[in-house]
């Protein structure tokens, strides 16, 4: 078929589907280069070639965060309004919208370059994440009793004239040596039994679990030919939607081994849970999504394992906490009706379930048991942290709050705790911000402003030249702003000052942080009145949620005691930068107590006390949900919430002192 030169881009939208052409592309900074079908769209072969970019909104084209630079090749890229005439002239391109017409070379810009370093980063008199827990103590009070055991069982060989089978034989070694009566067992164990109960002349080592409340007596899990009893491992794993996190816990000896983190790889078909949801519709979305963090957890498992010099086999059992999308990714389970009144998900306690049908790379032995979901948007993360903080039993009334794309709160003491989903969209995590990103190497995280000259000072993540800014720094780039007197109550930038640093934009007026001489990329760094809009809408959709929950016991902010922050977020929040922008409520600073991944702290604790599997069970069922949608007074108390800090100013007296001061 003869094409001519003007429908060449057409026809290859005609074929791209048969690949009939390989062209090879070349990623940088990395240097990875694949071959794909000519035609084939370029999100999709970073994907496959394993580059991260950043696609917020899935692959439909509409949050530009997705964005590749051309430097040689050929794209058929539609002109989006999302690239301004500057982007597209310095080759910016939407990877998501661009189809490979010739071997191509494009480049990752900064903004997108993922640094794993930054996921253990500390904070100033918090440590490493996770929090370490005291297994001492839990020793103390009887509640190190991991639920799963291993036991040394030393048998008779069978003789002509006691000839009993394997497992019968087995079984009556567990109930003289070590009172288990009775107990139930997998048939792939049959398989290797013989084989095993002769390695070491009949002398073997059972692991059992005593989880089951369906049952009785405990489940047989493993059987290991010799004495093993010191070679006894569990994982917990904390799914989140932007990282996945392994704790590697040795049960012989009581100790936290260490742990891993890396970045959740679903992140490049969507940003927060509701886009993937929407990609889980998609033909085989749901497993590619599944296959998607089963790869993550193997990658950072098999990691810590090769640091520690364990093997695989060594790990008894998995305990994994995760919001209620997440977990429904994980185990393949349709998530469309989350998001979807009323907002029901398929179950809220999922049944032990062998790893490996999961795609965990791990023996058939290893089970995982998943925390239990509240609500649609109320998750196993937020039950394991309340698990974690003891707010369950602490008498102080007491807000605890996961800050992120969907911000979850909890009130509540160890009477009673209520719940619910505040949808603060990504602004918190550098989504939907002009120059927003995730807190990595190169992100400004503090700053103040000069009030006479309106001058910024800027620190990054890793002190190198800045190439974007994290949700933290926006918070405090906020409040700097508010203290110089630059930006007024309603957002907006004043017009009235003598500086370079404020001026029109495609957005309204924007302040420059930097300008593009002093940074990464070849653009000044700027925050928009859009930006300020869109944390504002953020920041008002959390404080409307507290407001209305309390309002919904009959309480009011003035009754809070105490307030636990959770969340990578929380650990690296300004207290009183996040309260002058209204973010946090105006309490004492020492209320505030920070307790960093919570999730994975509540996980670790389910691995080592079969105690706090029934606490676990105790505290979702304590949870009373609230949908903030469906609660009378939620929106009037969001848009009185949509101002520097409240329109109500006496929810913030430090903050108009604070102002007050400022202005000298």
């Amino acid at each position: 078929m003869a094409v001519s030169t003007g429908e060449t881009v057409q026809y290859y939208r005609h074929i791209q589907n048969y690949n009939i052409v390989d062209k090879k592309v070349t990623f940088n900074p990395y240097g990875l280069t694949i071959e794909v079908g000519e035609g084939e769209n370029l999100l999709r072969a970073a994907l496959q070639a394993g580059v991260h970019i950043n696609a917020s909104c899935g692959g439909e084209g509409v949050c530009g965060k997705c964005r590749i630079i051309l430097e040689s090749g050929e794209l058929d890229c539609p002109r989006s309004g999302l690239l301004t005439d500057e982007d597209w002239d310095l080759g910016y391109r939407q990877a998501c919208q661009c189809r490979i017409l010739t071997d191509v070379v494009v480049r990752i810009p900064p903004e997108s370059l993922l640094d794993r370093r930054t996921l253990t980063r500390r904070r100033a008199g918090i440590g490493l994440r996770p929090s370490p827990i005291d297994i001492a103590a839990l020793q103390e009070e009887g509640l190190y009793n991991p639920a799963f055991k291993k036991r040394l069982v030393n048998l008779s060989p069978p003789t002509l004239t006691d000839n009993v089978n394997d497992l019968s034989r087995l079984e009556a070694g567990l109930a003289h040596q070590h009172a288990v009566e009775s107990l139930t067992l997998d048939f792939f164990l049959l398989r290797k039994l013989a084989r095993l109960m002769r390695e070491q002349d009949f002398q073997v080592t059972a692991t059992l679990d005593f989880s089951r409340r369906r049952f009785r007596s405990p489940h047989l899990t493993n059987v290991e030919a010799g004495d093993t009893t010191r070679r006894h491992y569990a994982v917990a794993v904390d799914i989140g939607t932007t990282t996945v996190w392994v704790q590697l816990l040795d049960l012989a000896k009581g100790e936290i081994l260490g742990h891993a983190a890396d970045y959740n790889s679903q992140m490049s078909y969507g940003d927060d849970v509701i886009t993937r949801i929407v990609f889980s519709q998609k033909e085989q979305g749901l497993q590619k999504l599944q296959r998607s963090v089963a790869s993550t957890i193997n990658h950072v498992l098999h990691r810590l394992l090769k640091r520690h010099k364990l093997g695989v086999e060594e790990i008894s059992h998995m305990t994994v906490a995760a919001n209620t999308t997440m977990t429904h990714l994980f185990y393949g389970l349709d998530p469309k009706f989350i998001r979807l009144a009323p907002y029901t998900p398929t179950a809220g306690s999922i049944p032990l379930m062998r790893a490996r049908d999961l795609g965990l790379e791990v023996p058939d032995h290893v089970f995982v048991y998943s925390v239990s979901s509240v609500s649609s948007y109320v998750g196993g993360d937020i039950v394991s942290g309340v698990l974690a903080s003891g707010l369950y039993k602490e008498p102080k009334l007491t807000l605890f709050i996961d800050i992120g794309t969907n911000g979850e709160i909890v009130i509540g003491n160890h009477q009673w705790l209520a719940c619910a989903a505040c949808s603060a969209g990504p602004a918190f995590e550098g989504g939907g911000i002009r120059f927003g990103m995730r807190a990595t190497e190169g992100a400004i995280e503090e700053v103040t402003v000069n009030p006479d000259t309106f001058e910024p000072m800027l620190l990054t993540i890793g002190m190198v030249k800045p190439k974007g800014i994290c949700g933290s720094g926006l918070i405090n780039l906020l409040a700097a702003l508010m203290d110089a007197g630059l930006v007024l109550p309603n957002g907006k930038f004043r017009d009235d000052l003598d500086t370079p640093r404020v001026r029109p934009g495609d957005s309204g007026r924007e302040y420059v942080l930097a300008f593009a001489e002093n940074t990464q990329g070849d653009q000044d760094i700027v925050l928009t009145e859009a930006d300020i809009d869109n944390l504002m809408r953020a920041k008002g959709a959390m404080f409307a949620g507290y407001l209305t929950l309390l309002e919904s016991v009959g309480l009011s902010l003035q009754d809070l005691e105490q307030v636990i922050l959770a969340g990578a977020f929380g650990n690296f929040v300004n207290i009183d930068n996040a309260i002058a922008i209204g973010l946090l409520p105006d309490l004492p600073r020492d209320c505030y107590h920070f307790v960093g991944n919570a999730s994975l702290l509540g996980a670790t604790l389910l691995a080592l006390s079969r105690e706090m599997l029934a606490e676990e069970r105790r505290v979702a069922e304590m949870m009373t949900n609230f949908e903030l949608s469906e609660t009378p007074g939620y929106m009037n108390q969001y848009i009185a919430a949509l101002f520097l800090p409240h329109t109500q100013g006496e929810y913030f007296p430090s903050v108009s002192e604070r102002l007050r001061a400022a202005k000298g």
